[in-house]
């Protein structure tokens, strides 16, 4: 995400400097606004060197990192310790340097007078919209420590949710790769010493086989061809994360992915397990359900998904229910929706969505074992038979001399 560099005024008068991250120049200035700073001059900050940014060590927040600052802040301040000094002890202790910085920020901002949920709000690559305004409620209703464990606990359930279905992916990603690399050292370098060892036997008299002669081909071809194929697969990954970086490439794709066999199923149950998950924390912490809505919806990382939450929240807007749009999409199953309308109905929206969430998060379980259950054996299949064939393919020539010979 972009980071601009400002400089404004607060309500004071006091001229103010800093940064903020935000995907355009107006969210910037809304960002800004929010904070009671009226921006003066605000700069798009130049792309920091994205691979030393990558490697620095201890250059990002990981979610382990948010859940163990969580719980130990609620820990101290459920023991009566003011907030200043939870934010003093949590920065000097904490093992990753960087995070220990940002919140170090954060007790200065408190210090100068911000709540503590706006001084997160100031740092957003470490505390996103969900964090930021769960702390808020918490702050209005005097149960900070209290929302502050229902986010560890929240975020220790994303954690999982996320292994999960990374898990279901590492296995057929690392077969799929093995079998590329061992194919491409048998085609540059294997075949080209039986291809010269036919040539040698036969003189260039004797017509190889069919699958054999192929087999040779597409490995003159690769020697050939090997850096083009390479620039453009190289090519062909960016041009794909730069369409996929486009609103109408992402929707597109993401909507393909869900139509995917078995996998799709996947993303699905994933969606509708972090949906009502998260939903349901931000609505039980006292957060408005408009607001709710909008901060689960950036949150969901599906488009198709994003379109049918806003759609809700619209829906809400105008009096309606949250479950009438949710029930006309593919995305969320008639048992989700109908549960959800009972749960509107009976003022426990909440509680039904904590259910709706145990029960998808089992049956991601199932859906993680389907789906490595299908994949194992596919990848093994799939590279028996390109292997088998190459090795066959160049066997049929010895055994044609063999014959012949006989």
């Amino acid at each position: 995400m972009p980071t601009f560099a400002y400089v404004g005024r607060t309500r004071q008068g006091a001229v103010k400097k800093g940064e903020v991250s935000a995907k355009t120049r107006e969210e910037a200035v809304a960002k800004l606004r929010q904070q009671n700073i009226a921006a003066t001059s605000i700069q798009e900050k130049a792309p920091t060197a994205g691979l030393l940014a990558a490697l620095s060590v201890g250059g990002g927040v990981t979610d382990k990192d948010l859940v163990v600052f969580t719980r130990q802040f609620a820990t101290m301040i459920n023991a009566g310790l003011p907030l200043i000094q939870c934010l003093e002890i949590l920065s000097t202790q904490s093992e990753n340097k960087h995070f220990g910085k940002t919140i170090g920020e954060v007790k200065l901002d408190v210090e100068s007078g911000s709540t503590f949920s706006d001084a997160l709000r100031k740092q957003p690559k470490a505390f996103d919209d969900l964090y930021v305004n769960m702390v808020q409620a918490g702050e209005v209703g005097g149960l900070l420590d209290t929302i502050l464990l229902r986010l560890a606990a929240h975020i220790e359930k994303a954690m999982k949710l996320k292994s999960k279905i990374k898990s279901a992916m590492v296995y057929p990603a690392s077969i799929l790769s093995v079998a590329v690399v061992v194919v491409a050292v048998l085609m540059v370098w294997v075949i080209p010493i039986f291809a010269k060892m036919f040539e040698e036997m036969s003189g260039g008299k004797m017509g190889l086989p069919a699958p054999t002669q192929f087999v040779i081909d597409v490995s003159n071809f690769m020697q050939a061809y090997l850096g083009y194929i390479m620039v453009g697969a190289v090519g062909a990954g960016v041009g794909f994360k730069r369409y996929y970086a486009t609103p109408k490439g992402r929707l597109i794709v993401d909507r393909l992915f869900l139509t995917l066999p078995v996998a799709g199923d996947l993303i699905r149950k994933a969606s509708v397990a972090k949906f009502t998950r998260t939903l349901g924390s931000l609505i039980s912490s006292g957060v408005p359900i408009l607001d709710g809505l909008m901060i689960t919806a950036k949150t969901s990382g599906n488009k198709v998904v994003e379109g049918v939450i806003l759609a809700a929240r619209q829906s809400i807007s105008e009096g309606k229910t949250v479950a009438d749009p949710l029930s006309k999409s593919d995305v969320f199953p008639k048992m989700v929706t109908h549960m959800i309308s009972v749960g509107e109905s009976t003022g426990a929206l909440d509680a039904m969505l904590a259910k709706i969430a145990d029960f998808y998060d089992d049956e991601v379980d199932t859906a993680v074992a389907s789906l490595t259950a299908l994949l194992e054996p596919m990848m093994m299949v799939f590279l028996g038979v390109v292997i088998g064939f190459i090795v066959v393919a160049m066997y049929l020539p010895i055994f044609k001399m063999a014959s012949a010979v006989g």
